[in-house]
């Protein structure tokens, strides 16, 4: 492709690009297709001969685009956010563009003098405690995973990333019954061995049991166990419940245990002063996690990970192989060295050009928007007398299910997932779900970039009326 044909295409994709938001709500927002039918209109073999971009457009609309579920329609209710804005993509288009390397300072001086920058603007707006450094990894779980490798590196004087874990002490990691399943994943390949990672009891509202926790901890002492990590949740992924974050920090602060702390969506919610509540007890944190790109408006790949103790987490993953030595190594942040991977991208500049373009207060009345949406879907849900409300409503996720007169209990399961399904194919609106003390459980969640109220309202009337028709 020439210079000539790109500056062409470009122009044309923009257009495309443009078109595709204003009509995002008129495509069925999860995927009607059925497993292998994208796979089966894909030729077997790769075209000998250049192919035009027409063409490759011209199959993005006829093969691929009926296999997209519509992350950025208003009427996705599922999982969590993913949000994206239009200044993120268009900084996403610089970074492609740049394709810069910027895996140490002096491969990208301006990536790593920007994401130190970014770091200090977001510490700040959720108001962690000065002394915090951040850096973006990819995801939460990334992020987790170095939690617990640092910790775990902490816990046994950094030995194990010399000679190995075959003959150290068994650690062990704590987590609530709710914890993202990162925890487990993370557990696994740190070596510390999923049979090490204890999972306390919650309460009533779904937050991790105090006393139980210090129970187990004690438990393990006692076995000839060693406490490394404790992850407490700001925002469980099935009712967005908080731990309570002051009380598990004194009991980490007693032990010489690792605090982490998992905010992967809720933490935006952070930078609203009334949400503050919910860092109670931040003097406690060793390392903290939460995902722009989920509730931030700014689009995957970006998740900040802040820790108390930068040199830690380097120790941990430093490695210094004479291609990497430079002339600056000490004077600057060598971002490589805060994570697992080497390779890392331009991520800042999505986060610098959000923040910049929405400003702190356009973010807020956006979370705000979110939040007022979600209380008054609760609002609506209570008033039916054939629906339930499941858990405490803290943010923006609403858990609930249908409960008609006459359906034997045993049975509420299946009617409840047969709703779900029979609304997610409809193609108007994408729900998802969870289990809460065994009960089938219907999720919403109102923090899509441009989801309204008018939209809650239309999908619930959606829900209520395929309900009772069922």
């Amino acid at each position: 492709m020439t210079n000539e044909e790109f500056r062409k295409h470009a122009h044309e994709l923009v257009e495309w690009m443009a078109g595709y938001m204003d009509n995002v709500e008129k495509y069925p927002v999860k995927s009607q297709v059925k497993p292998g039918e994208i796979f089966n209109q894909l030729p077997d073999n790769p075209p000998a001969k250049p192919e035009s971009f027409d063409l490759f457009m011209e199959d993005l609309g006829k093969i691929i685009m009926p296999g997209i579920s519509h992350w950025q329609s208003p009427n996705f209710f599922a999982y969590f956010p993913a949000n994206t804005s239009p200044p993120s993509i268009l900084a996403e288009m610089i970074i492609s563009t740049l394709s810069a390397q910027c895996m140490i300072w002096e491969t990208s001086p301006a990536a790593a003098e920007l994401e130190e920058k970014m770091m200090i603007w977001l510490r700040d707006l959720i108001k962690l405690p000065k002394n915090f450094e951040g850096v973006i990894q990819d995801t939460a779980s990334t992020s987790t995973l170095a939690a617990i490798l640092t910790a775990r590196e902490k816990s046994t004087d950094f030995r194990i990333n010399d000679e190995g874990g075959v003959n150290s002490v068994t650690l062990r990691v704590y987590c609530s019954e709710q914890a993202h399943s990162s925890a487990e994943k993370a557990v696994k390949i740190s070596g510390i061995g999923k049979k090490n990672l204890v999972k306390i009891p919650v309460r009533k509202d779904f937050t991790m049991d105090i006393q139980k926790l210090r129970e187990a901890i004690e438990s393990d002492k006692k076995a000839g166990f060693r406490p490394s990590c404790v992850i407490a949740t700001l925002g469980t992924t099935g009712t967005t419940a908080v731990d309570p974050l002051k009380a598990i920090g004194k009991i980490c602060a007693e032990n010489g245990i690792w605090l982490h702390v998992d905010a992967a969506m809720a933490g935006t919610a952070l930078i609203l002063p009334e949400y503050q509540w919910m860092l109670d007890g931040r003097e406690y944190i060793d390392s903290f996690v939460f995902n722009p790109h989920k509730w931030m408006f700014t689009n995957f790949d970006c998740s900040a990970y802040f820790v108390k103790h930068p040199g830690y987490l380097i120790k941990t993953f430093e490695i210094l192989p004479e291609y990497l030595k430079t002339r600056t190594r000490g004077k600057v942040n060598d971002y490589r060295d805060w994570g697992v991977p080497l390779g890392r991208r331009f991520r800042a500049l999505k986060l610098w050009s959000v923040i910049r373009m929405y400003g702190v207060e356009g973010l807020q009345d956006k979370i705000r928007s979110h939040i007022r949406i979600a209380r008054r879907l609760a609002e609506m849900v209570a008033k039916e007398q054939d629906f339930q409300i499941l858990a405490p409503v803290t943010i923006n996720v609403v858990c609930f299910r249908y409960k008609p007169g006459g359906v034997k209990e045993e049975e509420l399961n299946k009617f409840n997932e047969t709703l779900n399904h029979k609304l997610n194919d409809s193609g108007k609106v994408y729900l998802s779900h969870t289990v809460i003390n065994g009960i089938y459980t219907l999720r919403m969640v109102t923090g899509q970039t441009n989801v309204t109220l008018e939209h809650v309202e239309k999908a619930w009337d959606l829900i209520k009326n395929t309900a009772r028709a069922l």
